[in-house]
């Protein structure tokens, strides 16, 4: 069963909100090439994630919450 690459949803988020890569490593705060690093991730700690949620104001627990209700159904 594959789950949400989160880091990808991530940045779907960030430029849906018409947000940069710059302005989120300056919420965060981190380097840009770690935002970027973040990008590419399939997986992350759930500090970072909450941090992530809170500065995009968006819940990405739910959505992972939410796939894995669906696929669990299939």
């Amino acid at each position: 069963m594959a789950v949400m690459d989160i880091g990808k949803r991530v940045k779907e988020v960030l430029f849906e909100q018409g947000r940069s890569a710059c302005w989120l490593a300056s919420q965060i705060p981190c380097e840009r090439t770690n935002v970027y690093d973040i990008f590419k991730r399939q997986d992350m700690n759930v500090k970072l994630l909450a941090q992530l949620s809170i500065v995009l104001q968006h819940d990405f627990f739910a959505e992972l919450s939410h796939e894995i209700d669906v696929k669990g159904q299939q």
